[in-house]
């Protein structure tokens, strides 16, 4: 993924890192800017590979204010982004969308989380690997992790996947931005070869099988 991860074709890229230390917590959060949630929106979480890919799909989605990308589910506090490639904060590539409630429901952004990537697949994404790229829906209330597991019963009974869905389910405990540069990454750097190769398809994939939830050319 992302600069780290420019050859699709490379050999995993953290064989070695059996022998590395474990992430030490930081200090000091490490993101500066700050995004103002407006009155009578509602804040959603979900990790699904890249996050500059997620956060690049829900920022289509009508109803959807902001995404954000970040860190979560793990124990490192403040983490940085090369810490959480080591795999060993326990952090997931993580999207914060901001979301006005009177436009969009959270099933719906549940059912564009399952519809935008591979929930069957486990630790990997595409071509990026690793417990950092795995799928999970957060929850904050007990409606919003009822409404994620029915989704699941749902998709499975439906039989969707040809395989078992391995996303997780886990409450969210805290969120950490990321750091400044990695916020709309996939705008501000549309020739990154990995953008080109993996993010911009993810996204068209994801317009054409949702026109009925992309926001109007008015948003």
């Amino acid at each position: 993924m992302q600069a780290i991860m420019l050859s699709l074709f490379a050999f995993p890229l953290f064989s070695c890192s059996i022998a590395a230390p474990k992430p030490i917590n930081n200090p000091q959060p490490i993101a500066v800017t700050n995004y103002p949630i407006p009155q009578d929106h509602e804040v959603a979480y979900f990790a699904s590979g890249c996050f500059w890919c997620v956060e690049a799909v829900f920022e289509q989605v009508a109803g959807v204010q902001e995404a954000i990308s970040g860190y979560a589910g793990g124990t490192t506090v403040n983490p940085t982004y090369q810490q959480v490639v080591t795999g060993r904060t326990g952090h997931a590539e993580t999207t914060k969308v901001i979301y006005d409630k009177g436009k969009v429901s959270f099933e719906t952004l549940v059912a564009v989380f399952f519809g935008s990537h591979d929930p069957t697949t486990l630790n990997r994404q595409g071509p990026d690997r690793g417990t950092h790229y795995r799928s999970i829906a957060f929850y904050t209330t007990a409606e919003e992790k009822e409404i994620i597991n029915q989704t699941i019963k749902k998709l499975t009974a439906a039989k969707r996947y040809t395989n078992p869905i391995v996303t997780e389910v886990k409450e969210l405990d805290v969120f950490y931005q990321a750091e400044d540069y990695h916020q709309d990454y996939e705008k501000n750097n549309p020739n990154n070869p990995y953008i080109r190769a993996v993010s911009k398809p993810r996204v068209s994939a994801f317009l054409q099988a949702y026109p009925e939830l992309v926001k109007s050319d008015l948003e």
